[in-house]
């Protein structure tokens, strides 16, 4: 019997490749994420502890993004 993984007690368990490993694309696929359309996702209560935390993450996609284009 393959071993079990689960995330939380809310989460179901699933089980576990042989390899061991899940691909990015199953667990959204298994957990029915939506993708962020907007910084306003991201302001949801439970994603960042404080506002100062999320932008800071702000910041730093804005930067990231910003070095992408150049």
């Amino acid at each position: 019997m393959e071993p079990e993984v689960t995330s939380s007690a809310e989460d179901k368990p699933y089980p576990r490749p042989s390899g061991g490993r899940v691909s990015v694309d199953e667990l959204v696929r298994r957990k029915g994420v939506q993708p962020i359309r907007s910084a306003d996702d991201l302001a949801c209560d439970g994603i960042f502890e404080t506002d100062e935390e999320l932008d800071e993450f702000l910041a730093h996609v804005t930067e990231m993004r910003r070095a992408d284009l150049a």
